[in-house]
């Protein structure tokens, strides 16, 4: 896939960009080049790739996420911090109107 620079200048004008030609110009030879690596990228065969859940566990495959069980840790304290509050509700705090 490439782009034209006509292409360059309806994005410029929906992004509301001024560009001028030689910027345009630019512009184009940077998204066809991106557009290139992508389809560089996209040719690679990865079937058979597991995807990683971070970049480190390629050189360290031994690397594991340490994550806590999702249990609660700390004690319901809303009633106290509630109680200094200048005005709550049903547990919420309620405060003046901003916006009319």
């Amino acid at each position: 896939m490439s782009l034209e620079l006509s292409d360059v200048k309806r994005l410029s004008m929906l992004a509301q960009i001024d560009l001028t030609e030689e910027q345009s110009a630019q512009t184009l030879d940077k998204l066809n080049g991106i557009f290139a690596l992508v389809e560089q990228l996209s040719a690679v065969d990865t079937k058979g790739v597991e995807p990683l859940n971070h970049p480190i566990a390629m050189l360290l495959p031994d690397l594991s996420l340490r994550l806590r069980e999702d249990t609660v840790s700390e004690p319901n304290r809303r009633d106290e911090y509630q109680q200094v509050a200048p005005a709550t509700q049903d547990g919420l705090y309620l405060v003046p109107q901003v916006i009319e």
